[in-house]
């Protein structure tokens, strides 16, 4: 096993590029920090490249087991110094690692027989994303959806924002176009969210397969999406301002859409 004491050595500055989406794509690579979200990694199936541990961190960690399936030669220990430099949260468990994106297409998805799918249109934030595929976990949504992408869904803030759900909900990335035709051809009624519709959240009906549509906190969906989707709905606003950003949005509704449907 190769340790590394030196910030200036090459594989410790790719990591550092590596924080750039530019770097990401030309060399099919993204970071992961934590042994738990490491653990989920593996458990859905994403090839680890490369992992990075300070000891003195991780033994402090909850899930000391996780390297026990890694091979060696892809193991390199770092100091405590080195692995400053390169983590991006607080409170590491001294665990960094390049693993390998997936394709997150379409025709991946394997929905149940009542689908309810969560669609984000042109997705800016990180922290949103991460945000939303957390509370997709949390509700068992069948998938999100990403459409016309204007933040990498490997954008290390994504990764940390998730807390490892990233690797647990199903996702496809296409554009709003392809997803307008695969939901026509499932059988899914999509539902757009904005403030000026005219039907409350609360009182439409999630039950059969369902798509909410939410946009951005800057401009909302665009005009593709409110003038296909079957129905437009809104969230009660009793403030002076939309003081909902789209995270929480999307965790109300999708909510309601677990209530009607029996799961608590």
């Amino acid at each position: 096993m190769e340790t590394i004491s030196s910030a200036q050595n090459p594989k410790i500055k790719n990591i550092i590029r590596l924080s750039k989406a530019k770097e990401r794509r030309e060399q099919g690579l993204f970071l992961i920090e934590g042994a738990r979200e490491l653990s989920l990694a593996l458990s859905a199936g994403y090839v680890i490249e490369s992992v990075f541990f300070c000891s003195s961190l991780f033994s402090k960690t909850d899930y000391p087991e996780v390297l026990n399936t890694i091979a060696d030669s892809k193991i390199f220990e770092v100091s405590e110094a080195v692995f400053q430099k390169v983590a991006y949260r607080e409170g590491s468990d001294g665990l960094l690692v390049l693993a390998r994106p997936k394709p997150h297409a379409l025709s991946d998805l394997k929905l149940s027989g009542t689908p309810f799918v969560i669609v984000l249109e042109s997705v800016e934030k990180p922290g949103n994303l991460g945000a939303i595929l957390r509370t997709a976990d949390a509700a068992q949504a069948d998938a999100v959806i990403i459409c016309d992408p204007a933040t990498d869904l490997y954008n290390p803030n994504v990764v940390r924002s998730s807390v490892g759900c990233l690797f647990t909900v199903p996702t496809a990335i296409c554009s709003s176009e392809e997803a307008l035709s695969y939901f026509e051809q499932k059988g899914i009624k999509t539902f757009a969210a904005e403030l000026q519709a005219s039907q409350w959240y609360q009182d439409t009906d999630f039950t059969a397969p369902s798509a909410v549509i939410m946009g951005t906190e800057a401009d909302g969906l665009t005009p593709f999406w409110l003038d296909n989707a079957n129905k437009r709905i809104k969230i009660p606003m009793r403030g002076k301002i939309d003081s909902l950003n789209v995270s929480v949005s999307t965790a109300v509704i999708t909510f309601e859409a677990m209530r009607q449907r029996g799961f608590f």
